[in-house]
């Protein structure tokens, strides 16, 4: 269950469940984002999921039902309410796209193909869509070492670009300026081609799967 609520607005509470960015933490949130979502309730406006935290914003005239909704969301089992979808995502990690490899080796003290062999092996959790549309949050990597965002971000990324910060990773879903380790590139499309809705959502996992640049190429035809 979330630790302490605020209200952040006149229209908005949001629920802390700690500080720790770590799969148990974010499985109850997104319980209780699911939930609310799955029931639609009439004086819930938007709900957003994430790391650690989940806002809510309602109609101001409804504020005692959503105060009484918190107090139930205590007893939601979290295994009722997180579905989960495994996404298998091609990645490239050739040089071309790989433009923070020496990063990576760096801070990690592992050449890239071992780097490649961690990342491919992991299941990663979808924590949270945000920053911009459609941009997955993905973890954690199985290594205690840090690696920081870049110092100066760059200015425009390609989409499908896969970027890592420590223990996450990212897929850009368009192009954009970012500071993330850039680490390969991917032609899976994260947005439904007939809605606006995103293919990943919190709760969901990513296995990445390494092809070569040949059949990169070939998939973005």
């Amino acid at each position: 269950m979330f630790i302490t609520y605020q209200q952040t607005s006149e229209q908005s509470y949001l629920l802390n469940y700690g500080e720790d960015i770590n799969i148990i933490t974010n499985k109850k949130v997104i319980s209780h984002f699911n939930y609310l979502i799955k029931n639609k309730f009439k004086y819930i406006y938007n709900v957003v999921p994430s790391f650690n935290k989940l806002l809510i914003v309602f109609d101001i005239n409804f504020k005692k039902d959503v105060e009484i909704l918190i107090q139930k969301l205590k007893l939601i089992d979290e295994n009722d309410e997180v579905k989960s979808i495994q996404h298998l995502i091609s990645v490239c990690y050739d040089e071309e796209y790989a433009l923070d490899y020496k990063n990576v080796e760096n801070a990690f003290s592992i050449d890239f193909d071992e780097f490649i062999n961690l990342h491919t092996s992991a299941i990663l959790n979808v924590f949270m869509i945000g920053f911009m549309p459609g941009l997955p949050f993905l973890g954690l990597l199985n290594i205690n070492q840090s690696l920081p965002r870049l110092e100066n971000p760059r200015i425009s990324i390609p989409a499908g670009s896969v970027g890592v910060v420590d223990k996450l990773s990212v897929i850009y879903p368009n192009k954009s300026s970012g500071g993330w380790n850039l680490v390969g590139r991917t032609t899976f499309n994260l947005f439904n081609k007939n809605s606006n809705t995103t293919i990943l959502n919190p709760g969901d996992t990513v296995k990445f799967q390494h092809i070569s640049k040949k059949e990169f190429i070939k998939n973005e035809k």
